[in-house]
């Protein structure tokens, strides 16, 4: 019996990452904005795209209640209005940042939509800098969505830095993780390096098997630069779509097959790497919530 050395590609999807420039406080530009980006996308034939963090309010916020007046009530605000009717009327799935009020605290949150509405909602755990002034930590753990495309998670920006929180996706099946972020330059960046924010994300796409999709923002807010540099890894932690630039907005696109995360965990005869966890000898937090059949 012949064996098919090179089988179809079972989930098919082309990601967009877009790269934009939101400015404070113009919450109807920023939207019309990612709604124009949204669109081009799927022009070319996104099925999954992924805008930056607090891509609709813009990132730094001169006050509390300055970040409250740009916030809004998931899924009825805006924003998710707009990208609610842009993933119905493209047939695709939308992955992006905003301010989330619910009655008077406020989430530095990412939303999955998808053709048929609101999927999902992730609050960021690990909160940067000046973000603990305004924002409450994220209280809805690291969830998985299972969708027509795949199984996506979803991180924000600084969770990145955390192994854990890749592992607790993977652990729940993620096939893909989209990461809206605001990244900052690092201090003691080698200009002949890979940018520091990339390298985490292309050691957790190798080390869980899963595929990364971040989407940064560029430009310079009250005096805060954003590094850009969005990127798209493959489970095998190398990028297959950019880095994009450190200055200008971009769009950047790749053809992804997410079977090939749960199929190629098997890296030897020997070796599967979510099977080889030494869970007698880590904290239980990490043996815990597992799902049969991932791994």
């Amino acid at each position: 019996m012949s064996v098919d050395r090179n089988p179809p590609a079972e989930s098919p999807v082309r990601v967009a990452c877009i790269q934009m420039e939101p400015q404070v406080g113009e919450r109807e530009r920023n939207i019309a904005e990612s709604v124009a980006s949204i669109d081009a996308a799927a022009a070319a034939g996104a099925q999954l795209v992924v805008l930056p963090e607090l891509c609709a309010s813009g990132y730094v916020f001169e006050s509390r209640s300055e970040a409250f007046g740009l916030a809004e009530e998931i899924p009825h605000g805006p924003a998710c209005r707009a990208w609610t009717d842009a993933a119905r009327r493209h047939g695709c799935f939308i992955v992006a940042g905003l301010a989330e009020r619910v009655e008077q605290k406020l989430f530095n949150s990412a939303v999955l939509f998808g053709p048929a509405g609101h999927v999902g909602t992730f609050r960021k755990m690990h909160l940067w800098a000046a973000e603990n002034l305004f924002f409450e930590p994220g209280d809805l753990g690291f969830p998985v969505h299972a969708t027509a495309i795949g199984r996506i998670g979803m991180l924000i920006c600084y969770d990145g830095w955390f192994p854990e929180a890749y592992r607790l996706c993977a652990l729940q099946g993620a096939d893909i993780i989209c990461i809206p972020t605001n990244w900052v330059p690092i201090p003691g960046q080698d200009i002949s390096q890979p940018a520091m924010a990339n390298v985490p994300a292309m050691a957790a796409a190798h080390s869980n098997s899963l595929f990364i999709a971040a989407a940064d923002r560029v430009g310079t807010e009250r005096g805060q630069p954003f590094l850009g540099r969005s990127v798209i890894v493959s489970y095998t932690g190398w990028p297959v779509a950019g880095p994009a630039s450190d200055c200008a907005p971009e769009t950047i696109f790749a053809d992804l097959n997410l079977s090939e995360a749960r199929r190629k965990r098997n890296w030897n005869d020997f070796n599967q790497v979510l099977r080889d966890r030494r869970t007698d000898a880590y904290d239980a937090m990490l043996g815990s919530g597992l799902r049969p059949g991932w791994f």
